[in-house]
């Protein structure tokens, strides 16, 4: 479970985020585009703009049950 305490400064503020756990897969990257971007210099993921449509909605929420260490949270 991702721990809102440990959330990369990166992410813009709103209901989701990405903690310190990101690997750097590329799940949230892949489900989610419009919302998740990869911090390139330290090679982790994290929210760059929260979701505004239930079609973001949905596709922020499928990144968050495909993220392999829970690095995704939603307050």
């Amino acid at each position: 479970m991702a721990d809102k305490s440990k959330k990369w400064g990166d992410n813009v503020a709103g209901r989701y985020f990405v903690d310190d756990q990101c690997i750097d897969c590329d799940a949230c990257r892949t489900e989610a585009p419009d919302n998740f971007t990869r911090n390139d210099e330290h090679g982790y993921s994290y929210v760059y703009k929260q979701p505004e449509t239930p079609e973001e909605e949905a596709r922020s929420k499928a990144a968050m049950e495909a993220c392999p260490v829970e690095a995704i949270g939603n307050e």
